[in-house]
């Protein structure tokens, strides 16, 4: 019964733990995302390749923060937990950006 409560506990803290780290780095991507647009609107931006400058810098900071939990939390990488971190992070993200899309669709109504 404890090796059961034990167990839950863990898939609930790597599913809520991913889900943080995939809102988090959704929020940020949002974030940039309007300041390159407004950037986009006062003519600043140089061109293409400008479009989403620090996008490469925010995905390695994840991978980061996704390999420090790896070290700090090695109990989320035991067995099949791993999968709940990946699930997490992709429903935060998958949060943030439906957000998004709400906001986008409000404002062309």
């Amino acid at each position: 019964m404890n090796n059961a409560v034990i167990s839950l506990l863990t898939s609930v803290a790597a599913l809520a733990t991913g889900g943080a780290i995939g809102f988090l780095f959704g929020t940020v991507q949002n974030s940039a995302l309007a300041r390159n647009k407004k950037l986009g609107d006062k003519g600043k931006l140089r061109g293409g390749w400008g479009l989403m400058p620090g996008s490469m810098s925010r995905v390695a900071v994840l991978l980061v923060v996704l390999v420090g939990v790896q070290v700090l939390c090695p109990m989320f990488f035991e067995g099949n937990i791993q999968w709940l971190v990946s699930a997490g992070v992709l429903l935060g993200y998958g949060f943030s950006f439906v957000k998004r899309l709400d906001r986008r669709a409000e404002e062309r109504i």
